[in-house]
């Protein structure tokens, strides 16, 4: 049966059916019809985390002051534009009301018709309130933030039985920069104005606003390369200009290069940069000026690798612009860890014997050491692939040589493992 289509029809039907359908879940029991999939998981989450499903939680709401600094520190303010024309003027035919949520599941703006915005008082719907998933149960702000796709919830698919009166679509909204999620765009409404298509149509306004930011940022990068343009051209060497977030407005005397991985506090003067090594940082208006800087001599670079802790592995880098730590993948610690045994370097058929035993796998390691040497740029070499010959190396490993990256199966690794436990060593 299609709830949905039935809901359309038959609204209080449809909310019957899924008080049904939600009870006898919760309650352990087989319903008439399953839930859908996107609600029964959320369900799941509920019960695994404790939410009351009897219980109408209240979280303490914001401030108006904290709703007015959210907003003004939200990118979500530079797409209220596209949001209120693609969303408003229906929602008020419908009875409808939208709400944007930013990434904490804060609401920080509610508009549409009054009579609607009350009921949504009596939910606590309110600007500054917390509909975070774990906190309210499954709801139309909250789920898409989980599931990072459009959900829409129906009367009692709601997981707290206070909320099965109403109806809500929510879609979540990324940053194209970056892809992190910073914030919801819901349409809610009482359960009677439920319609199929409003999944879709709020879908829709949520990519449009995408499409909007987007806009915006390459209208920056312009405006930050206008800037750069006339400063790189008195620069030798190689530099170039990102913006706050790391992505490139131009470049001089090297490769372009589309974005480069900025510490989350960046400061002026020497700092060590992943893929650029030691740089001089300068500030500009909307960005950085990166200029790369030679190590003077006696300052190479000292790396630890560092194997010694169970389900984490490290890479530290350390020069005379600071240090530098990334952790490492599975694969990735296993090549490191292989070329810190050979320091004159392997080949990549020898490093595919080495991982699976067969020497004709050179594509899938040429494919990850590109990948390592994106983020360590110039302290590793390639014909042969190797680290810096200047660079001083030290491989911390666990006291117990048995477990040496205990879930790897490569021969190489396996052998050191072997050997080391033979040996009686417990370091390089």
């Amino acid at each position: 049966m299609n709830v949905a289509r039935l809901a359309a029809v038959d609204a209080p039907q449809a909310a019957r059916l899924l008080s049904e359908v939600r009870d006898a879940t919760l309650a352990g029991r087989r319903a008439r019809i399953s839930p859908r999939p996107v609600i029964e998981q959320s369900w799941g989450r509920m019960l695994r985390s404790g939410v009351d499903p009897d219980r109408d939680f209240r979280s303490g709401l914001l401030s108006s002051e904290e709703v007015r600094r959210r907003r003004e520190e939200s990118p979500l303010r530079q797409v209220l534009p596209v949001l209120r024309q693609g969303l408003l003027s229906v929602a008020d035919v419908a009875q409808h009301i939208m709400v944007i949520a930013d990434a904490d599941g804060r609401v920080l703006w509610r508009e549409g018709a009054s009579p609607v915005l009350r009921k949504a008082d009596g939910l606590g719907f309110e600007l500054g309130a917390d509909w975070r998933e774990d906190v309210v149960g499954t709801n139309g702000v909250g789920t898409p933030a989980v599931v990072r796709r459009p959900v829409q919830v129906f009367a009692a698919e709601h997981f707290v039985r206070s909320h099965a009166s109403w109806t809500c679509t929510g879609a979540p909204i990324t940053d194209p920069r970056d892809g992190r999620l910073i914030g919801v765009v819901d349409v809610s409404g009482p359960l009677e104005t439920m319609h199929p298509a409003t999944l879709a149509w709020v879908d829709s306004v949520a990519k449009l606003a995408e499409a909007r930011l987007r806009e915006l940022h390459l209208d920056s990068l312009e405006r930050l390369r206008s800037v750069a343009a006339p400063v790189l051209a008195r620069l030798d060497g190689r530099s170039l200009v990102v913006d706050r977030d790391g992505w490139s407005a131009a470049v001089s005397g090297m490769p372009y290069v589309r974005r480069v991985a900025l510490p989350k506090s960046l400061a002026p003067g020497r700092r060590w940069l992943p893929s650029l090594g030691s740089c001089a940082v300068e500030p500009l208006a909307g960005g950085w000026l990166l200029r790369a800087v030679e190590e003077p001599v006696g300052t190479a670079a000292r790396i630890v690798l560092d194997l010694g802790r169970a389900g984490r592995r490290t890479l530290t880098v350390s020069g005379a612009a600071g240090s530098w730590s990334r952790e490492l993948s599975p694969r990735h610690a296993e090549l490191l860890y292989l070329l810190a045994d050979h320091r004159s370097g392997r080949g990549a058929a020898a490093l595919a014997e080495d991982l699976f035993g067969d020497p004709s796998r050179t594509v899938t390691v040429r494919a990850e050491m590109s990948r390592i040497r994106r983020y360590f740029g110039e302290l590793l070499r390639h014909r042969p692939y190797r680290f810096c010959e200047d660079a001083e190396i030290e491989v911390l490993v666990p006291a117990d040589p048995r477990d040496l990256l205990p879930s790897s199966t490569a021969p190489a690794i396996a052998r050191r493992r072997t050997a080391a436990q033979e040996g009686g060593t417990s370091a390089r």
